[in-house]
């Protein structure tokens, strides 16, 4: 992170490495029900730029990235040959040059890997964890807030251009900023004055509720893009009309000749575990069959996952968390269909 940055969310009252401003459950709260603005700061950018920028990502990614339009925004995987997962992301033009936010336990680790496949294609990758700052607004009011900062909110998963940086609208209540150092505390300023400002908890909370999946270094390598809803409208990170990728014959055959046994669903338990935690179904036995992929407090109490199990143990409403016979998990909504 940005160090004049990090000073300046310490002057603001960010605690335990922006996980909360002081009173959690009141964040949680407004999570839930107001509007709220976050240094997402365990997220962070990677630039990539050059004449063959698109093509480069097009050939490494899971999905379609030389049809992005220049307003546009996708999700997008990098997997391994074996068709796990080592990365996801969100994915952005700026011109002619692409953003690339991800977590950022992964970051410098990705950024070697990709840097590796460039041999002598036009391209450029870059750490923009210096020169730009991540912030998220959630909420009921998020689009008339960013709307007050001059900026025309766009529909989900488009950007739009601005002064200071670029804004990506997600969904109905979820923006991102991906804003000029520089110009971080000002913008930060004119937001918390409209919106109560949450730490990282809060924004997790967020996107358990949107059913979307952040792969990090946990949960490296654990599943295949299906595993966590990835080919689903809903998160939209898998085309199957593109070409070659790593791992794209065994995501390929997943998807047209096999039905897929373990999918990504919301849960809730009592008990707090971290990503990566295996969890079990009485069907696998000692075996596990899936594993925690993000976790967060509840408002009202508790904790909210996403979390990777065997369909059929879900659907019986039967999943251990730990060990085999560990806490049981109650499955919830999640705000789109899984077949």
């Amino acid at each position: 992170m940005n160090q004049n940055w990090h000073d300046f969310l310490a002057q603001q009252g960010a605690q335990d490495n922006c996980e909360h401003f002081g009173d959690l459950q009141a964040e949680l709260q407004a999570a839930d029900t107001a509007t709220i603005v976050v240094p997402l700061s365990e997220q962070g950018l990677i630039g990539v730029s050059g004449a063959d920028a698109a093509s480069f990502l097009h050939n490494q990614l899971t999905n379609d990235i030389t049809h992005i339009p220049a307003d546009g925004a996708r999700h997008a995987g990098l997997c391994t040959a074996k068709g796990r997962m080592i990365a996801s992301f969100l994915i952005w033009r700026e011109a002619d040059d692409y953003l690339l936010q991800l977590s950022a336990d992964i970051l410098p680790g990705i950024l070697k890997k990709l840097s590796m496949y460039v041999l002598r294609s036009k391209v450029k990758l870059a750490d923009l964890n210096d020169e730009r700052v991540l912030i998220g607004i959630a909420g009921p009011q998020a689009a008339a807030i960013v709307g007050s900062l001059g900026i025309q909110p766009g529909s989900a998963m488009q950007t739009t251009a601005f002064a200071g940086g670029t804004v990506v609208r997600l969904d109905e209540r979820r923006f991102v900023l991906a804003v000029k150092a520089a110009n971080a505390p000002d913008i930060w300023k004119k937001v918390s004055a409209q919106a109560r400002p949450a730490g990282l908890t809060a924004w997790r909370l967020g996107e358990i509720a949107a059913g979307q999946p952040r792969i990090v270094a946990a949960t490296q390598e654990a599943f295949v893009p299906q595993m966590v809803n990835y080919e689903v409208d809903a998160v939209g990170g898998v085309s199957f009309k593109k070409g070659c990728y790593p791992g794209q014959e065994i995501v390929a055959r997943t998807h047209y000749l096999g039905k897929v046994k373990r999918r990504m669903y919301r849960a809730s338990l009592e008990l707090p575990f971290p990503p990566g935690t295996d969890v079990y179904t009485s069907e696998t036995g000692d075996q596990h069959c899936g594993a925690v992929v993000l976790a967060a407090p509840a408002p009202a109490g508790g904790y909210e996952y996403l979390v990777v199990v065997q369909s059929s143990g879900a659907e019986a409403g039967d999943v251990h968390i730990g060990k085999p016979d560990g806490p049981r998990m109650k499955i919830l909504d999640l705000p789109y269909k899984v077949e």
